[in-house]
């Protein structure tokens, strides 16, 4: 029975192709984004060969920008853009105005509209913190003070970029374009253009609002009740269903984008105790979307642009490789910090990448930017990330041609210390105080827990990972009960933090992060025989009898250790069993 099966040869061939120009660019120490950029080429339809539906690929990279936006939300760290604030808030937004506008007046002198000249512009101004952050593990430099610079740098590019995305479908009108069907309730043509921004702005107010307030409420409510049913399967599905749930419903509801929907889910899910989770088994199909949105990005590229127009795509070039990254050298110097962190915030500024290819892609939804504009957008992707690595090679042989003379090392670095000894040591003190609180309050995760406690320490990996899922949080202040002699077992605690007394006839027994207590309630179905009281702001995690004879169920061959232990303690419970027998 014939039938179309574009979207499986879509998938296929995108994949394969992907993965094999991707593995040869890592092969030539270039990012595999290049090889899936260039896979999305060679199955477009400006080359010859098979041609892949662009009409399916689009609706896939919606996707997979939902999901990278997502993870994005998800490893979200405030405390990292804090640390750097000084120089990362004032000089990012600066960069942003100065590479916008110096691109947009470029653009606008050779013949351009202003509207999609405005839209390369920001497009060139944000660089790929994917790219960055391979280079500077490349160079081990993520922990160093200008790697945490640069990165803190580009996560308010990415913030920024963000609210562009929010901006750009309401001055559409503006702008030069028209509303796209499956956005925007309007846009600055339809009235005053202060109006428009009041509205939009109010939108995404109530749309953060909402999602800020109450999804840390029920979104991890859920995720946990999913969690307690003890099925891997289906708590993916939760995650799935909340990342492009909400972002479906706030570009339906509030008409923001997709991308900012999925970003605050991931936000909402960060402070969930199952983010660590939910990123693990996000990540995946995370991954594998974003391969299908670069293969899809492309895809939308004409190589024809190289030879036809090859001025325009040196001047894309030029702008990111040498206007964007003097915007930003200037910047970082008349802040007042050395050279090295200079020359080190504009090598990895030359280069764009994710950010730059999602809104050339809402510029074209809704009119405003061309396709010829992708073209050069993508050329100056490919050529910037490709010489990324030859950029930072050149800034490493400036900076020690600065360092080897006296005179120049006075003046370009020693001159200018105060400030970055400050941050230096701003930095490391933050490190110091992280590392303080982590030797006072030693945080187990639920796995280490897991791997203490006798009973579960010989698990296997699926068997743990369900077991995992059964686990529960719970937190205590000083002086709080939590469990009282004479009440009815229910749970076994595991502390991940904090400090516990059992007091047990005129016996007072400490209890530590690491330790458990209450483990009977899964042996024996008799009373508490002890008061615990928490003697510090403690976090638990908690497994359930029910959950526990849930688990057994599932994997009765564990039954005999949990026979073992309950022998061992002298507490063997038998009616406990037989109700297991009867419901097995």
């Amino acid at each position: 029975m014939p039938h179309d099966i574009s979207l499986i040869s879509t998938i296929s061939v995108g994949f394969a192709l992907a993965f094999v120009l991707g593995f040869i660019a890592n092969r030539i120490n270039l990012p595999p984004l290049v090889g899936y950029l260039v896979a999305g080429v060679l199955i477009g339809p400006n080359t010859p060969g098979f041609v892949a539906d662009s009409v399916l690929s689009s609706q896939l990279a919606e996707i997979g920008v939902m999901l990278l936006m997502f993870g994005v939300g998800l490893h979200f760290s405030l405390a990292d853009l804090m640390a750097v604030r000084r120089i990362a808030l004032p000089g990012a937004i600066g960069q942003i105005v100065l590479a916008t506008a110096a691109t947009a007046g470029v653009f606008h002198l050779l013949g351009w509209a202003m509207g999609p000249s405005i839209i390369m512009g920001l497009c060139l101004s944000v660089a790929s913190t994917v790219v960055l952050l391979k280079a500077l593990e490349e160079r081990n430099g993520v922990a160093t003070p200008n790697g945490r610079i640069a990165v803190g740098w580009l996560i308010v590019e990415d913030l920024a970029m963000v609210l562009a995305l929010v901006l750009v479908p309401a001055f559409a009108g503006v702008l030069g374009g028209h509303v796209a069907e499956d956005g925007g309730h309007g846009t600055a043509a339809d009235g005053n253009i202060f109006v428009t921004l009041g509205l939009t702005l109010a939108k995404v107010a109530a749309f953060v609002v909402i999602a800020l307030l109450i999804g840390p409420r029920v979104m991890p409510w859920v995720l946990r009740q999913v969690a307690r049913t003890g099925s891997r399967e289906l708590f993916t599905l939760a995650v799935l269903a909340i990342a492009l749930g909400l972002a479906f419903g706030s570009a339906k509801l509030f008409g923001v984008s997709y991308a900012l929907g999925a970003f605050f889910a991931g936000m909402v899910l960060n402070e969930s105790d199952l983010s660590h989770k939910a990123a693990t088994n996000s990540l995946p199909l995370q991954d594998a979307f974003a391969v299908l949105f670069f293969v899809s990005v492309g895809m939308l590229f004409d190589p024809a642009i190289l030879w036809q127009k090859p001025m325009l795509v040196l001047a894309v070039v030029a702008l990111i490789l040498v206007g964007k990254s003097l915007a930003a050298l200037g910047i970082v110097m008349v802040l007042g910090y050395p050279l090295s962190t200079a020359l080190m915030v504009s090598a990895s500024l030359a280069q764009i990448g994710e950010f730059s290819f999602i809104l050339a892609s809402l510029g074209i939804a809704h009119g405003i930017f061309t396709q010829e504009g992708m073209n050069l957008v993508l050329a100056g992707a490919l050529v910037s990330i490709t010489v990324n690595p030859v950029v930072f090679s050149v800034t490493e042989r400036a900076c020690h041609w600065v360092n080897a003379n006296p005179r120049r090392k006075a003046r370009f670095e020693d001159s200018r210390q105060t400030r970055f000894l400050a941050l230096q040591k701003e930095l490391e003190d933050a490190r110091v105080r992280a590392a303080e609180k982590a030797a006072a309050h030693k945080t187990f995760t639920p796995e280490e827990l897991a791997e203490r406690f006798p009973l579960f320490s010989n698990l296997t990996p699926e068997q743990r990972e369900v077991l995992l899922l059964h686990f529960e949080t719970r937190t205590a202040q000083p002086g709080d009960r939590i469990i009282r002699a004479g009440d009815a077992p229910d749970n076994v605690y595991f502390i991940s933090s904090g400090e516990v007394e059992v007091r047990v006839a005129d016996r007072k027994i400490p209890l530590t992060a690491g330790d458990y207590f209450g483990e009977m309630a899964l042996l024996s179905g008799k009373p508490r025989s002890a008061d615990v009281i928490a003697l510090d702001y403690s976090k638990f995690v908690t497994l359930n009898q029910n959950d526990f004879r849930q688990f057994l169920r599932r994997f009765p061959e564990i039954r005999q250790q949990v026979a073992a232990l309950a022998a061992e303690r002298g507490e063997m419970n038998e009616g406990f069993f037989a109700e297991g027998e009867e419901t097995k």
